[in-house]
């Protein structure tokens, strides 16, 4: 339920834009959604369709980018996936810890028509 009103603010920062930009429509947002970010990219897509209507937004395509998360070896370096109860580095078998990657929830880009 927390997505409803992320939704709300994504519209209104896409209708400032379209404003500023003088655009008579919003055409496309780009979202880019961790795993790990606490958000659902499918709820974000439905509360969407449902807020942006008689708005700029009315319309517009929403394009999520998903995020795998990371874990980083604390003895090689390495980055990899984590494989389900493991923490286990594939490449030298030392121990992984986490990192900021799968955790990002930004607007990449938004496309308007003028």
């Amino acid at each position: 339920m927390h997505e409803y009103p992320v939704t709300e603010q994504i519209i209104k920062i896409a209708e400032k834009h379209g404003r500023e930009s003088r655009a008579s429509q919003v055409e496309s947002i780009t979202l880019v959604v961790g795993e790990q970010s606490g958000f659902i990219g499918e709820s974000i897509q439905m509360y969407f369709d449902i807020i942006a209507e008689g708005s700029l937004c009315e319309g517009a395509e929403l394009i999520i980018k998903p995020v795998k998360a990371q874990i980083e070896c604390s003895v090689c370096g390495a980055r990899f996936r984590r494989q389900p109860l493991s923490f286990a580095c594939p490449s030298c078998g030392g121990e992984g810890r986490p990192t900021e990657t799968g955790k990002e929830f930004f607007i990449e880009s938004i496309t308007v028509v003028s």
